[in-house]
């Protein structure tokens, strides 16, 4: 019983294939089955003109997806960049919040060996003008900036004495005149003088070295002196000389 309805389904399922092909056959203009099946099978090509427009379609919409990807990497490079200029500034912030501000020239002691001495020490350069420090109290300059102004004036014996715009200085004389220029002397002492003026011992940026024949000046490590005129002209010099003999005298504060 069994065997005879997968028989009967078998057939039926024939019936209705040899069917489907008779109608092919007949709208293919009455083809033979076979070669309607193969028109069923294989597509109807394409006309050339419409070939070429799906080919350029496809092309264009290849390259507007390039485009596309293009345009996002620009923005993800853009976007990175941004970030890394942000990150950038930031860590720049945070340096500079943490920079250790420099001590005030008050502060330093330029005759402590952790003093860094590039900054505490003034230079005399070949022309005979010295620099004053970077790092400095104010009158330190002034008296340097004052140095500068007559450092090649010639010796005169009793020059700035009685006035301050003069021909020549004596070593007194242009002692005083830088002294007087920022504001430490209202008038001009003789070396004599000097050795009781201010307080005793060195200074630490200025020290008067005097007696009763000679006086000079060390500013912040350089020399003010009228017998350096014979070297070089000029009163500035970088190194020291001879103190003995001489009494060390210094402006209160410097």
């Amino acid at each position: 019983m069994a065997r005879s309805r997968r028989t009967l389904a078998g057939a039926a399922t024939a019936l209705a294939l040899l069917g489907l092909i008779a109608l092919v056959a007949t709208a293919f203009g009455g083809e033979t089955p076979s070669r309607a099946l193969r028109a069923v099978a294989s597509p109807m090509p394409l006309p050339p003109q419409t070939t070429r427009i799906a080919t350029e379609a496809r092309g264009e919409l290849e390259r507007a997806a390039q485009r596309e990807a293009d345009r996002r990497a620009d923005a993800d490079a853009q976007r990175a960049e941004a970030k890394a200029a942000r990150e950038l500034e930031q860590q720049a912030d945070e340096a500079q919040t943490m920079t250790v501000p420099a001590a005030p020239a008050d502060a330093l002691d330029p005759t402590s060996d952790d003093t860094d001495q590039t900054i505490v020490r003034a230079e005399v350069l070949d022309n005979g003008i010295a620099l004053p420090p970077l790092e400095s109290p104010p009158e330190v300059k002034q008296i340097i900036e004052a140095g500068n102004g007559i450092a090649r004036t010639p010796y005169l014996w009793g020059g700035g004495h009685g006035k301050w715009q003069d021909k020549g200085y004596d070593c007194s004389g242009s002692v005083s005149f830088a002294l007087a220029s920022a504001g430490l002397l209202d008038r001009s002492l003789t070396s004599g003088q000097l050795k009781g003026w201010g307080k005793p011992g060195k200074g630490k940026w200025v020290t008067i070295w005097t007696n009763d024949g000679h006086v000079f000046l060390e500013v912040a490590g350089v020399r003010f002196d009228t017998s350096g005129t014979k070297k070089t002209g000029s009163r500035w010099q970088n190194e020291m000389r001879s103190r003995e003999g001489f009494v060390a005298r210094h402006p209160p504060g410097l």
